[in-house]
């Protein structure tokens, strides 16, 4: 057992915070069909893009949603160059969660290189210098000098490898402390959440896609709120329940919201749709996929049978910028 040891306490709070999250976990699994891996691929896209939008928002990134997604998508976006860097670089920082372990340093620095891109001079590299957090021109946090960063690290990881706690709770705590040591010259914020993230799909893989960052950007006054308290009292305990409740906000949403978050099983299919999917041939057009049904009402065909196959997933449209083009044809994913 490594000598460090967070300061935090398991409260009856945090016990049943766990327990409510594991529940709406349980849920989530029935809509996922008990597998993780049929998360549809627009479902998977259409949340991880939610996720950099308020992960960067929350860093002061003014860019909307629909902007982040035009970006994402090649196009032109009228917005500060650096502020279009840090979609690309996080969007692809994500795509990278698989490869990379919690645990290790090698992969924590690379995934900050990746992140802060042309962003800073010393992207993927521990800070050189002191570092404070203003707020309103007031100092709040005073992180640890530069020197102690290795040693401090190197025993965060240790003590994450080696801990028995619940991976809610771990992570939770893995989150409250990096922001303490604040390991990097910028990008903390983004990097401690990013890292939750890893943490929680290397125990739950679905945990990948779910927009936490959503919630927190919404409580984003509650969030540093938890912070500072939890510096002024030396405990992790408040931000641990915090981060919780957040956690089961946002699993409560993809559970309650199936319109929004439906995962692409055929068991969710009706009849009419499965017999559209089993007529697909190679790329069809709206009028083509009318007659397998006989539907004469092109716009009850497109929003009762063709908008949720793509929602869902199992198609794609082969000019997704002009839904209603008179070109328009869809095809298997």
């Amino acid at each position: 057992m490594p000598a460090y040891q967070p300061p935090f306490k398991i409260t009856s709070e945090i016990l049943s915070l766990v327990a409510d999250i594991s529940e709406q976990l349980g849920l989530w699994s029935v809509l996922l069909g008990n597998d993780d891996e049929l998360l549809s691929p627009q479902l998977r896209r259409g949340n991880r893009i939610k996720t950099i939008q308020a992960s960067l928002a929350i860093e002061h990134n003014t860019l909307t949603l629909e902007q982040v997604t035009a970006v994402l998508e090649g196009k032109r976006v009228l917005g500060l160059p650096r502020e279009i860097q840090e979609v690309r670089n996080a969007f692809a920082t994500y795509e990278q969660l698989p490869y990379w372990q919690s645990t290790n340093l090698k992969h924590l620095l690379a995934a900050h290189e990746q992140l802060m891109l042309g962003l800073v001079d010393d992207a993927g590299r521990l800070r050189q210098s002191g570092v404070g957090i203003y707020r309103d021109e007031q100092i709040i946090h005073m992180a640890p000098p530069s020197s102690q960063l290795p040693r401090l690290m190197n025993d965060l990881l240790a003590w994450l490898k080696s801990t028995d706690l619940h991976p809610l709770v771990a992570s939770c705590v893995f989150h409250y402390e990096f922001e303490f040591i604040h390991p990097f010259s910028d990008g903390n914020g983004r990097m401690g959440r990013l890292w939750q993230t890893l943490i929680l799909s290397q125990w739950k893989p679905a945990l990948a896609y779910l927009p936490v960052e959503t919630v927190i950007r919404h409580q984003q006054n509650q969030y540093y709120a938890a912070l500072g308290a939890a510096d002024k009292a030396s405990d992790a305990t408040g931000f641990v329940a915090y981060m919780l409740k957040a956690l089961l906000s946002a699993m409560q949403e993809v559970v309650t919201a199936p319109s929004e978050h439906q995962v692409g099983t055929k068991s969710n299919l009706n009849a009419e749709q499965h017999l559209i999917l089993e007529n697909i041939q190679g790329e069809m057009t709206l009028l083509e996929l009318m007659q397998f049904l006989k539907r004469v009402d092109r716009s009850k065909f497109r929003n009762q049978i063709i908008k949720p196959l793509l929602e869902a997933g199992f198609i794609e449209a082969t000019i997704p910028d002009k839904p209603t083009s008179s070109k328009q044809k869809y095809r298997l994913i």
